[in-house]
């Protein structure tokens, strides 16, 4: 993972630590293997940057605009607390569950377990894969 002046800068999620295009979704949505626990659904597809990157999807079905916000900061610093413990070289897109309430100690956990159950799918999908194309 990165050095110390990487970990300081992601302090502060930065720009480079988010998906912001639609055309960023739009490729995890497709690609999607997902993982769910009972706070958030999180999609995975891998990247060519070679760092981890977070996405948020959170519609009016989650509450109102108070909730929202609240869901939005708590996913943002449970990424930010745990990317250390994140696979490396996933786009990961959450979107947070209608039933649960936005608890930070709560996420912290389950983003690191969600994002390590997709990472080993991919890695059980690649030999798969190569053995299609022959």
């Amino acid at each position: 993972h990165p050095g110390y002046e990487e970990r300081m800068r992601l302090m502060k999620f930065p720009k480079s630590a988010r998906l912001l295009k639609s055309s960023d979704f739009d490729r995890v949505m497709k690609q999607r293997q997902s993982a769910s626990d009972g706070f958030v659904v999180m999609y995975a597809a891998p990247n060519e940057v070679g760092t981890t990157r977070l996405g948020l999807i959170v519609s009016r079905k989650c509450g109102n605009a108070v909730l929202r916000n609240s869901w939005k900061r708590g996913i943002r610093e449970a990424f930010r607390l745990t990317y250390d413990e994140l696979p490396i070289g996933y786009d990961l897109v959450l979107l947070p569950r209608r039933s649960a309430a936005p608890i930070v100690s709560k996420l912290k956990s389950s983003l690191p377990t969600l994002a390590n159950r997709l990472e080993k799918r991919f890695a059980e999908k690649k030999p798969q894969d190569a053995v299609d194309r022959r």
